[in-house]
């Protein structure tokens, strides 16, 4: 898939999410929330909250495996910067660990931005307080970073058995934590719907601006290859 195809995915998955994203506020409005605050899509998120209940020790670890994401964006930052020392230059890091930098900041502004905008609340309190729900932040994290690290491990990783052990890995530790979290009951349903949507479209924004440097790339040593 050429980098122009990937780029039209990422804007029309946050087309989706931001139509998603006025729907929750719009459709089926009800104060059935912590203190009667509103909630969209009220009759099919309380459904499934009753359907599913509440299961506290799921969303401990739940939260507490949101680390491993976390760790993750750490071993790339490690990396970057070992290349910055290295080469003594930062326009001298590889142009996808730039990028990488560049796209957790955007995610990390993305989750920020609704935590001072709250859209809804969660279902119950959470020690007591009322937070923020949507979209879930946990769900956002893991989607947006463990796509990279199957990326990068396309990328980077000789060895076959390590790709193919690695996408596993991400694909099976993504799908426990956004099922996790769905069933924990400490979140909406259309939160995590949320979550899915806004981080596939970063992602795929992400994997467009790596796939048009490598074109550049590859044009650049085409050209010096023809004018030899």
């Amino acid at each position: 898939m050429r980098s122009k195809k990937i780029l039209l995915l990422g804007p029309g998955l946050l087309a989706a999410f931001a139509l998603w994203t006025l729907l929750t506020i719009s459709v089926d409005v009800k104060h059935v929330g912590q203190r009667g605050t509103a909630v969209g899509f009220a009759d099919f998120n309380t459904g499934f909250h009753r359907l599913t209940g509440v299961h506290l020790w799921l969303y401990y670890v739940t939260d507490w495996l949101g680390l491993v994401p976390v760790f993750i964006c750490v071993c790339f930052g490690v990396l970057g910067l070992a290349q910055l020392i290295r080469r003594k230059s930062l326009i001298a890091v590889d142009p996808d660990i730039l990028l990488l930098g560049a796209y957790y900041i955007l995610v990390t502004a993305c989750y920020l931005l609704f935590e001072a905008v709250p859209i809804n609340y969660r279902p119950i309190p959470i020690d007591g307080c009322m937070e923020a729900s949507y979209p879930s932040s946990t769900a956002l994290l893991v989607l947006s970073v463990m796509p990279t690290l199957t990326l990068q491990a396309e990328r980077r990783c000789k060895s076959k058995a390590a790709k193919t052990a690695l996408h596993i890995f991400a694909a099976a530790f993504s799908a426990f934590m956004v099922i996790g979290r769905l069933m924990a009951g400490v979140h909406w349903a259309t939160d995590i719907i949320g979550s899915v949507l806004l981080s596939f479209g970063l992602f795929a924004l992400y994997a467009a601006a790596v796939r048009f440097t490598d074109e550049r790339k590859e044009h650049g040593i085409q050209r010096k290859t023809a004018g030899a």
